[in-house]
């Protein structure tokens, strides 16, 4: 009797066991993009672990498109299991790249983002429609000792421009610790993107004035896009002002 009620048991650990691997969540590596950092998605993160997902928040480098593509592509392949990749902004592209050769990504979400295709620059994108006011916003470039620039928001314009439906205080301190993006990163060509094989959602507010809002949408129907959540009067940093909106589209794309 001993014996079999043994038996019972570890076959029932064993099917538990089977049964919380079938139903692990995947990991959600979210990617910040210029003028922003991981900080960004903080709001995010409560939500998504309040709900069961590892979520990672990496350190986009800003430094160029292959190169920061490459880390977040190493940080996808150091993950066991599944993978839903999120990008904001200039983050975008990134992941369009990053995702490639990796099985585990299941899909990617587009935060106000840019999603090129092979050829594109995210420059490109951003002056195909009109609406667009970053270039009035920046502020002058910081040379930098290797070649090229530094481009930054103007800190006395950071709150209308990147962020009008956050607190102003919130948005003065995200001002200070904003992450620059280098000139070429903003003006190199995509390769092929992961979106014209993954499925793909996107979220954007209509207030948004770094990636006027066609843009976006134009974007989101020639990816593809399962569902596109715009939101009223939402400004660049949707996920800071929104993030349950955010979350919940990511967890869709999750499923």
């Amino acid at each position: 009797m001993f014996k079999f009620a043994a038996v019972v048991a570890l076959a029932g650990a064993l099917l538990s066991g089977t049964a919380v691997a079938e139903t692990a969540k995947p990991t959600v590596v979210l990617v910040h993009g210029a003028f922003a950092d991981s900080s960004s998605w903080n709001g995010v993160v409560e939500i998504l672990r309040k709900d069961g997902f590892p979520v990672v928040a990496a350190a986009n480098p800003l430094r160029s498109v292959s190169n920061d593509a490459a880390y977040v592509s190493d940080v996808v392949a150091s993950i066991a299991g599944p993978v839903v990749l999120v990008g904001h902004s200039y983050g975008g592209q990134v992941i369009s790249t990053a995702a490639n050769g990796h099985d585990n990504v299941k899909s990617l979400v587009y935060v106000a983002a840019f999603a090129p295709d092979a050829g594109e620059s995210v420059a490109d994108l951003a002056g195909k429609f009109p609406g667009g006011t970053l270039g009035a916003a920046l502020a002058a470039p910081v040379k930098l000792s290797g070649g090229g620039v530094d481009l930054y928001i103007d800190q006395a314009k950071f709150h209308d421009q990147f962020a009008s439906d956050v607190p102003a205080e919130q948005a003065a301190l995200m001002a200070a610790a904003q992450r620059p993006v280098t000139d070429g990163a903003l003006n190199e060509k995509s390769g092929e993107p992961a979106w014209k094989k993954l499925p793909s959602w996107f979220v954007y507010g209509t207030g948004d004035k770094n990636i006027p809002a066609a843009a976006l949408a134009f974007m989101a129907e020639r990816a593809g896009s399962k569902r596109t959540v715009v939101v009223e009067g939402a400004s660049h940093v949707v996920m800071v002002s929104q993030p349950q909106k955010v979350a919940d589209l990511i967890e869709e794309a999750a499923k």
